[in-house]
């Protein structure tokens, strides 16, 4: 029997303020010594800098672990959220190791989860509240940018052509914009977008493909 650990971080600003790396790896050695468990630190695999929306058989070192353990092993999770985001990848995962007779520790959820039925219901229940949470901050995010957006504030991604960032917010781009309304008088004129695209990289030497210049010249 082998044990193993798994701790996360999703930015590097995570692994420096709140829950380190390296607080994580202490939790995870003194529940393995409470338990009477033989883990060393260099047991632990450890995932920086990987979003937890990431399913946990597609990280660099989640996949390095599913493929490493066997019948009777043990992996220790210091929180359900460092290792999934994700209801049904949580019970996936969690099916698989109980099909390979591999055991599952969850600190905040008291142990093994993976050995009575409490534990596998308390484990559905919170893998749906780690699900319920990333919407709602991927919700609030999306009201935020449409605020952003109400305000005239760019919310990333690029600019396009014809318009530019000035302190966060998205303006017209003067010279663009004059580039722009040639295109447009070039297109009442009858000409194709293939031939404003030529014309645009012959006479203004801006390359942008036809498809581009129908993008342009049809939004609002």
């Amino acid at each position: 029997m082998a044990v193993y650990g798994y701790a996360r971080v999703s930015t590097l600003t995570q692994a420096r303020e709140g829950e380190s790396l390296e607080a994580q790896k202490r939790q995870i050695l003194s529940y393995a010594i409470s338990k009477g468990l033989d883990l060393t630190e260099n047991d632990i695999f450890i995932e920086a800098g990987v979003s937890g929306g990431i399913e946990f058989g597609n990280r660099p070192e989640g996949a390095k672990l599913t493929e490493l353990v066997t019948q009777g092993d043990i992996i220790i999770f210091p929180k359900l959220d460092r290792a999934f985001r994700n209801t049904r990848n949580a019970l996936n995962v969690l099916h698989e190791m109980k099909e390979r007779a591999v055991n599952v520790h969850f600190i905040d959820l008291g142990g093994d989860v993976t050995g009575n039925g409490i534990g596998a219901i308390i484990f559905t229940i919170l893998s749906a509240f780690a699900t319920f949470e990333k919407e709602r901050i991927a919700t609030r995010i999306r009201e935020v940018k449409q605020i952003k957006k109400s305000q005239g504030k760019f919310t990333g991604g690029k600019a396009g052509f014809g318009y530019e960032v000035i302190d966060g917010v998205k303006v017209a781009n003067k010279d663009q914009q004059k580039v722009i309304s040639e295109m447009r008088r070039l297109k009442t004129r009858g000409k194709s977008y293939r031939y404003i695209a030529g014309w645009l990289k012959a006479k203004k030497d801006v390359e942008m493909s036809f498809m581009g210049v129908r993008q342009i010249l049809t939004r609002g």
